[in-house]
């Protein structure tokens, strides 16, 4: 029985020793940083997580982009949406920013399936908007609200040059006009995702399609950008302060789930190697090494 015991204190011990080893690393790496750094991750296999301030609310900016995909995908199971019908592309809902449909011809018509993956892989905004036209905001929220997540809300549409348009009931409270398109947590997106890996998110196959858009992502500035031979199903966001990824690391040793925010950078920068882009890679390469 002391033998037993003193087993359990050496492996405890160990487990210990290498949470702060990850731990230590993590806050070296950021020591630096000028900006606010929130992260979860959670290894799919063994079940261990790290968390730095992975519980509190962050914007989310194009990460929303997630839930809104899920929300699509079960109305089509529900017979809601036919990812067939055609949606047309009206001048007024163009809005700046990341995809193509903005430079496209006014009253072309695409597939909602089109529309999610240009959403998605493209974070395109003005597809989001169609998107988000033909769903509503307040569907995706109460979806959300209906899977336990209490931070996980949409806002409102992307911003187009006029006045804030498609505000959800979330998002017409004065104190979340802070938030801009969304808001989330760290924690809330790892659910999403490890939900995803499990097929629990409407279906099985839902969950298996879903997966294989975000692994066509074409943004691999942040998680796992300079780890090599290793697949990546992810949605990236980006504002001026802020850099956030959140996606599934599919690593040899196993599949890691991972959600980082960086927000409150000082300077605006839209190169690859913008530091929230070089703070997410660097973060990722340790959890996918030590998680």
């Amino acid at each position: 029985m002391r033998l037993n015991c003193a087993v359990l204190a050496a492996l405890l011990c160990a487990c210990a020793v290498k949470a702060d080893s990850l731990d230590d690393a993590i806050k070296a790496k950021i020591a630096g940083f000028h900006g606010h750094v929130s992260l979860y991750a959670k290894n799919l296999d063994s079940g261990a997580v790290y968390s730095l301030a992975g519980d509190e609310p962050v914007r989310t900016a194009s990460t929303i982009k997630l839930p809104i995909m899920i929300e699509c995908f079960s109305e089509a199971a529900e017979g809601k949406l036919d990812f067939g019908e055609m949606i047309q592309l009206p001048e007024k809902e163009k809005v700046p920013g990341s995809g193509i449909l903005q430079d496209l011809s006014t009253g072309d018509r695409f597939p909602v399936r089109d529309l999610i993956m240009l959403m998605i892989v493209l974070s395109d905004n003005t597809a989001t908007n169609l998107i988000l036209d033909r769903v509503g905001g307040d569907a995706v929220n109460a979806h959300m609200a209906k899977l336990g997540l209490v931070h996980t809300r949409v806002m409102r549409k992307i911003l187009g040059k006029g006045a804030a348009a498609g505000i959800t009931a979330e998002g017409a409270k004065p104190e979340n006009k802070k938030w801009g398109l969304g808001r989330s947590s760290p924690q809330e997106m790892v659910s999403l995702l490890e939900k995803l890996y499990r097929g629990e998110l409407v279906s099985k196959t839902a969950s298996a399609e879903m997966l294989e858009i975000l692994k066509k992502q074409r943004d691999h500035t942040g998680l796992a950008r300079d780890v090599k031979d290793v697949k990546v199903a992810n949605k990236s966001g980006a504002l001026d302060a802020l850099r956030s990824d959140v996606g599934i690391v599919y690593a040899k040793r196993a599949p890691i789930a991972i959600a980082i925010t960086v927000d409150g950078m000082p300077e605006p920068d839209w190169s690859p190697d913008n530091p929230g882009h070089l703070v997410i890679s660097a973060i990722s390469e340790l959890l996918i090494a030590r998680l």
